[in-house]
C-alpha cells in the first residue's frame, strides 16, 4: 500500500514541525543507582533534544527543507537549544523567545548495560503558546506538518489550520490528556509510543488497543515498539515491522528519529512496509551513539546497514538513496 499523498503547492518548506525542544544532560552509568549511593559516571554529554526539534534536524540532514516552530527560554539553555537547531540548517525564524522562562531540559540516566534510559525533565509553563501567538501562514508554510501533543491546544489549532490548507499531518504522541481525543481526530498519521494505545483505550492487549484506537481517528495508525520495531493498522489488519538487532549505547531520541524516517518515506511514496523498515533502521542506528541527534545516520549509512543485514533483495529498497521530493 502506498499513500500517494497530495501536498500544497509552492511551499517554502517540505516539513514544518511545531512542538518540543530541549537541552539534554546525558549520563551513562554502570547500572541504575540504589538509594543513598554514590556512583562514578561513564560518560557525560550536553546536547539539543526534544521530539519535534530532533525530527526536524534528522530530516534536514537527509536533504529536506525544514522549519521548526516552538518556544525557547531566555536563558543560556534556550540559547543553546536554539543554536543546536539553527546550526543544522533548520529554519528557526518563527521560534519565540520567552525572556522570563527557563528552557525545557532533561537529565537522562542511560543504563550502561542495556542502553535504556530514564528521563527526568522539567518544562516551564511559560513555554506554552498563548492565544494569538501562533501564525497560520508560518504553520502552513510546508508540505507536511509534524506535531507532538505536549502543548495540546496549540497542536489542535495547528492541525486544523493544516487540514484546511490540505497539508498532511503527522504526530508523535505518548501521553493522554482531556483534549487528546480532539487532537488525534485531526491527524492523518498517528504514530504513537508503545504504551499510548493502551493508555488511551484502557485495553491492556496492544493489538486490541490499536484496533480500538481506530474508532477515534480516520488517520493511519502505527505504534513504535522499541527494539521490537513497530506495528501498524493497514486495511483493517495489524502488521508488524521487525526491529533491527544492534548494540545499543543509548535509546534516547530513537522515537524522534523513527518519526523523521516515517516522514521521509512519505515523501518518497514508498510502500508502507518500506517506510516502516526505513524508520526502524534509522531509529536503530541512532541508538549506537549517546544522545538523540549525534547518531542520526546518513542515507548512505542506512543503505549500507540494510545491505549488510540482507534487506535489499527487493529492488525497491534502492529507494533508500535520496530521491526527489514529490
Amino acid at each position: 500500500m502506498r499513500f500517494n499523498l497530495s501536498y500544497p503547492e509552492d511551499q517554502s518548506f517540505d516539513v514544518v514541525g511545531m512542538g518540543l525542544n530541549s537541552v539534554d544532560f546525558l549520563t551513562i552509568i554502570p547500572q541504575f543507582p540504589e538509594p543513598n549511593a554514590k556512583m562514578r559516571i561513564r560518560q557525560f554529554s550536553k546536547q539539543g533534544g526534544g521530539q519535534v526539534a530532533t525530527a526536524m534536524v534528522a530530516l534536514a540532514r537527509w536533504g529536506l527543507r525544514t522549519k521548526y516552530i516552538g518556544k525557547v527560554g531566555g536563558d543560556e539553555l534556550g540559547s543553546f537549544s536554539l543554536d543546536s537547531i539553527r546550526q543544522e540548517g533548520v529554519d528557526v525564524s518563527s521560534v519565540m523567545i520567552e525572556p522570563d522562562a527557563t528552557n525545557q531540559f532533561a537529565v537522562i540516566l542511560v543504563d550502561g548495560i542495556s542502553g535504556e534510559r530514564t528521563i527526568l525533565w522539567d518544562r516551564d509553563e511559560k513555554l506554552m503558546y498563548r492565544p494569538g501567538e501562533l501564525k497560520r501562514e508560518e504553520v502552513c508554510s510546508g508540505k507536511i506538518l509534524h506535531l507532538d501533543g505536549h502543548d495540546i491546544q496549540a497542536a489542535i489549532q495547528c492541525a486544523r489550520w493544516a487540514k484546511a490548507e490540505g497539508m498532511p499531518t503527522v504526530i508523535d504522541i505518548d501521553k493522554v490528556e482531556p483534549l487528546t481525543r480532539e487532537l488525534i481526530k485531526e491527524i492523518d498519521f498517528v504514530i504513537t509510543s508503545s504504551r499510548f494505545p493502551s493508555l488511551f483505550t484502557e485495553i491492556h492487549d496492544p493489538e486490541k488497543a490499536l484496533l480500538k484506537l481506530q474508532q477515534y481517528t480516520d488517520g493511519f495508525l502505527c505504534a513504535t515498539l522499541g527494539a521490537e520495531g513497530a506495528m501498524a493498522l493497514v486495511n483493517g489488519k495489524i502488521i508488524y515491522s521487525k526491529g533491527f538487532s544492534i548494540k545499543a549505547i543509548d535509546t534516547t531520541g530513537a522515537g524522534d528519529v523513527f518519526h523523521a524516517g516515517f516522514i521521509y518515506g512519505l515523501f518518497q511514496n514508498w510502500e508502507v512496509e518500506e517506510i516502516l523498515k526505513f524508520a526502524n533502521a534509522v531509529a536503530a542506528l541512532k541508538c549506537r551513539h549517546l544522545g538523540g541527534r549525534k547518531g542520526i545516520p546518513t542515507l548512505d549509512q542506512v543503505q549500507t546497514f540494510l545491505s549488510e543485514v540482507g534487506d535489499l533483495d527487493n529492488p525497491s529498497s534502492g529507494l533508500l538513496h535520496q530521491g526527489s521530493i514529490k
